[in-house]
Parts: structure tokens; sequence; C-alpha cells
């Protein structure tokens, strides 16, 4: 049912699909780009316990600090605790890491639109913490700056992001794999991208 939803959800979008073209291809994201002049003023929030957010005094992570002179492998999924991003997603990172350091990923970060308290809670459900930085994009700022936003409120999700994958080096997009619906997983998971870099 969830998987009709998601589908639903997401028709007018994949109607270009339909005539041969993927509408991603209209995101304002695309391999050449730099995510940070992309998304400007935009920062993500590192997973953490409430407590940890309150020491902290709830401080967000410049994109500058995550990508700048660094390789970095992020991939976005629609929400923490959902079916494919728990069951798919995040474990096909998470048991490439040795695969993705061997090949000089400096991080490898799974970012969604949800609350950094949410994602520090999934990531210690799926004990993935060693392996992959979780960021949360509590109010989808950074989707929305790069198009790779999308309204699930058919299964009740609200504004997510779609489902992809991206190989970054210094800020700059070097492979970029989004899903045509966001229940799809063919092209953002692990193994693929760690045969394109």
């Amino acid at each position: 049912m969830a998987y009709a939803a998601l589908k639903r959800s997401s028709t007018m979008k994949s109607m270009a699909t339909r005539i041969g073209q993927s509408w991603r291809q209209f995101a304002s994201v695309s391999v050449g780009s730099d995510l940070v002049a992309a998304a400007p003023n935009v920062s993500l929030q590192k997973a953490r316990t409430w407590d940890e957010g309150v020491s902290s005094q709830f401080s967000t992570t410049p994109l500058s600090e995550i990508f700048k002179g660094k390789k970095v492998v992020i991939f976005g999924l629609p929400g923490a605790f959902t079916g494919v991003c728990t069951s798919q997603h995040v474990p096909s990172y998470k048991k490439n890491i040795d695969k993705f350091k061997a090949k000089g990923v400096d991080s490898v970060i799974c970012v969604s639109v949800n609350d950094p308290y949410t994602m520090n809670g999934w990531a210690d459900k799926l004990e993935a913490k060693d392996a992959i930085e979780f960021y949360g994009d509590f109010d989808g700022k950074f989707h929305k700056s790069l198009e790779l936003d999308l309204d699930l409120s058919a299964a009740l999700l609200g504004h997510r992001s779609t489902r992809w994958s991206a190989f970054v080096e210094d800020g700059k997009v070097k492979v970029l794999n989004v899903e045509n619906v966001p229940s799809d997983f063919k092209v953002s998971g692990g193994e693929v991208i760690l045969g394109q870099i």
C-alpha cells in the first residue's frame, strides 16, 4: 500500500519517464555542479542526541565544511525508519564502507529531511554510525536548493527528498544517480556508485 502511495505521489514527475526522459535532468544539480554554490547559506545538522544538541547550542554544519577539499559519497533518501531506506539503502553503503575508503573516499554521508535526533536514533538502530555520517535536513532547504525534493504527502511523509546518490570531490559533483520514483532502488545504492568512482 505504501508502495502504491509513493508511486501515486510521483505521477506528475514520472510522466517524463514514460516519454523516454528522466524528469531529474531538470534538477538544478547535475554532474559538474558545485554543491556549496548550489545551496548557498544552507547547513545540515549532524545526527546527535537532544542533550548533545543543547550543549552545542543547536549548531549546524556548513556545506563547505562537509565538502571542501574532500572526496565524499553522499546519498539522500525519503525518510529515517522507512522501508527501502532501512532495509536496503543504508545497508548497501554500510557493508561497502571499506571499499569506499580503499578508493580514497573521506566520508560517506546519509542525509534525509528529518531532524538530527531522529537521524541519530535511526543510525543507532542500524548500527551504522561508525561507518556512515548521518545528517538531518530538518527544513528541506538542502534538497529544495538542489531540486531533489519531493512531495510525499500521499504516503503521509510530507515534503521529503527523492532517493539519490552522488560522488562529490572538493564540492563538485562527479557522479549523480537519481531514482525515477522514491520507492525504486535501482541506481542509488552503494554497489552502483562504488563502481562509478
